[in-house]
């Protein structure tokens, strides 16, 4: 599955949750998994804004070797899963390209394969219409707030993103993931000081509550 997320600028929401999911897939051996970044209005070849980058790295991801990039029709093309920031984003992408089936917020798919248990985008799909929608499904950009701003984006982003992954690739993961619960934790000594990856990040931020 190739998951595209898309925000506004490419430098803060989309590239946190991209990079975001190719730490997950390592960390849940999700091989299948690969994901790619892009902004309605670009900030064309910035790197990840600096706040941003020590929130990918604070839940385990790497920031390094990006840059920004405007949204093309071939980057939607291209993938099976297409993931937006905001409900405003998400209804251009839906009306510009053949791709309204599988372009969904990242609330918005987290909210429906908890409720409904969606394991395919084909599902996911199915079932939107069947919701009653409370409150708004957006991920507000944090640009040229504080960093606790920026943890707090990054938190929010990860909390939807880890359990909507391992319920999207139910076939790479033991039995014992396939649910909606707090999966087993193991945790390795370490003789110096290690990242959070985000599987522990997701014990210290409530994740699967």
């Amino acid at each position: 599955m190739h998951i595209l997320f898309v925000c506004n600028g490419n430098v803060c929401r989309s590239v946190i949750a991209e990079r975001l999911t190719h730490s997950i897939a390592v960390e849940y051996r999700l091989a299948g998994i690969t994901a790619e970044s892009a902004g309605t209005r670009a900030l064309v070849g910035f790197p990840v804004e600096p706040r941003a980058a020590e929130a990918i790295t604070g839940l385990g991801g790497d920031p390094g070797n990006f840059r920004a990039r405007k949204l093309k029709p071939e980057h939607i093309d291209r993938a099976d899963l297409v993931l937006t920031m905001t409900e405003n984003i998400r209804d251009e992408i839906a009306e510009s390209a053949a791709a309204g089936s599988r372009t969904f917020t990242l609330l918005e798919a987290h909210r429906i394969a908890r409720v409904t248990g969606a394991r395919t985008v084909a599902e996911l799909h199915r079932s939107r219409d069947n919701l009653s929608l409370v409150g708004r499904e957006n991920i507000a950009d944090p640009i040229g707030l504080s960093a606790k701003a920026y943890c707090e984006v990054g938190d929010k982003i990860a909390d939807a993103l880890v359990p909507l992954l391992v319920a999207l690739a139910p076939a790479a993961l033991p039995a014992a993931h396939h649910n909606w619960g707090r999966p087993p934790l193991v945790v390795q000594p370490a003789s110096s000081p290690k990242r959070l990856s985000p599987l522990v990040a997701a014990q210290h931020t409530g994740w699967y509550a």
